[in-house]
């Protein structure tokens, strides 16, 4: 058995969170709203759809934020998205712990922790790279 790759990020928000996720998702983050299958809309939430990947957000009555874990999304152009967040009055804290990832952190309107890496900088993608390049590829 072998892993193929990532399917979806969920997230939870807290109930009646729809609205906020929309604006937030759909209208900062410019993410394409997707409908959720009928079996899965009466529990409420919303999903999106960005490229390679999808983000659902799914309603805990009981919601407490993700502050640790996140997940990491490419972004084509860093400054403009930090901002355009910064200019939305969410916060943007940079982080320089690796020092060749241009990235930083930035909570969704419900406080999940969320990084956002300048494409060509992910983590993965320099390891990736690290490895063509010991093999000599290009």
């Amino acid at each position: 058995m072998t892993l193929t790759g990532l399917d979806h990020v969920q997230l939870a928000m807290p109930p009646g969170g729809e609205a906020a996720a929309r604006g937030f998702y759909g209208g900062l983050l410019g993410l394409a709203e997707i409908p959720k299958p009928e079996p899965l809309a009466a529990r409420g939430g919303c999903w999106f759809a960005a490229p390679g990947t999808e983000v659902h957000l799914g309603v805990q009555p009981d919601f407490a934020p993700a502050r640790k874990a996140h997940p990491a999304f490419r972004v084509a152009d860093l400054d403009a998205l930090a901002a355009r967040l910064a200019q939305a009055q969410v916060p943007v804290t940079w982080d320089q712990a690796l020092p060749d990832v241009r990235r930083f952190y930035a909570p969704d309107p419900f406080g999940n922790r969320l990084e956002f890496i300048q494409e060509g900088q992910g983590i993965r993608q320099r390891r990736e790279a690290g490895k063509a390049g010991r093999r000599g590829e290009h």
